[in-house]
């Protein structure tokens, strides 16, 4: 089935669009296309992922029984410890909570963000 649009961008409200935007840099290896107080981006030349500044930015809750999460990064890796390390090298935590056991890892991006490290494949 042919769709009728293509995913160009992703934005995520942030407190420090500049630093998000470092942080998946550093995670992704995406190069940063545009960083200023207000917004920044990172891009691998055909999807892009913006930051937008948002006063008094509530991150969302790990886990959250309410649901408000809003959405995640599931990131395909080679080796999960090793992208951990690195993950939580370059700003990310690691909550608690692991409902993927060895399977996957739930790391925090410095805004609070939930995304997950997944094997490849």
């Amino acid at each position: 089935m042919t769709g009728i649009a293509n995913l160009i961008m992703v934005s995520l409200d942030s407190p420090d669009p500049a630093a998000l935007a470092e942080f998946y840099h550093r995670v992704l290896g995406w190069e940063i296309t545009h960083s200023e107080t207000e917004y920044a981006m990172i891009s691998d030349g055909t999807t892009s992922v913006g930051f937008g500044r948002v006063d008094d930015y509530q991150a969302p809750a790990w886990p959250n029984p309410g649901g408000t999460k809003q959405f995640h990064f599931d990131l395909g890796v080679d080796d999960l410890d090793k992208a951990e390390e690195l993950c939580l090298s370059a700003g990310a935590t690691k909550p608690d909570f692991q409902p993927g056991g060895e399977r996957w890892r739930v790391l925090i991006d410095p805004a609070g963000h939930p995304f997950c490290l997944c094997p490849r494949g």
